[in-house]
């Protein structure tokens, strides 16, 4: 983000600032992390408590915690994937407008969400070669999440996604 032109404040999951709103931030990323997203400190009750005021950009962990909150199951993948790279076939829109389809990127987890689980505000936006979800973005709402890691160098076209998410943020706060 910072690399973008971003200005960025990283806060751990845990941390006190986050039982306040979070009123003087433009948008929220939830990143990678090693748990279960009831484990994740904080992030489901900042997720569900942020989610109709900020842009949010789920990661991995991020990710599921966002699909969790909007009504989704997240369960075992069908494989573990760590530091394995895929193809990521996408629809094109949202942060992926402009990106080729597919791409590749890095997979660091083994639990997915559970696409039959998601509420229909929730669109799955991008899938693995073997149909996995690996992204969901909300039909009205300015809330993203990827399974994979844009921010692993071996990830194509991550730092191009992460700016469409920025450019979106502009947009919705402009």
């Amino acid at each position: 983000l910072g690399i973008l032109g971003a200005e960025t404040q990283v806060v751990r999951n845990d941390h006190p600032l986050l039982d306040e709103s979070l009123e003087g931030f433009q948008a929220l990323v939830v990143s990678p992390g090693p748990c279960t997203p009831e484990k994740a400190g904080k992030s489901l009750e900042v997720i569900g408590r942020e989610k109709r005021r900020l842009p949010i950009l789920g990661v991995c962990l991020g990710h599921q915690c966002l699909a969790q909150v909007l009504g989704g199951r997240v369960v075992r993948a069908k494989r573990l994937l760590h530091g394995k790279v895929s193809p990521i076939i996408h629809n094109g829109e949202g942060i992926f407008q402009g990106l080729p389809s597919p791409f590749t990127a890095c997979r660091y987890h083994s639990l997915i969400v559970d696409e039959g689980s998601l509420p229909p505000e929730l669109e799955v936006t991008a899938r693995d070669d073997e149909g996995e979800v690996m992204a969901v973005a909300h039909r009205s709402l300015p809330l993203f999440g990827v399974q994979f890691h844009p921010e692993a160098h071996i990830t194509q076209m991550g730092r191009e996604l992460v700016k469409n998410f920025l450019e979106i943020v502009g947009e919705v706060q402009g």
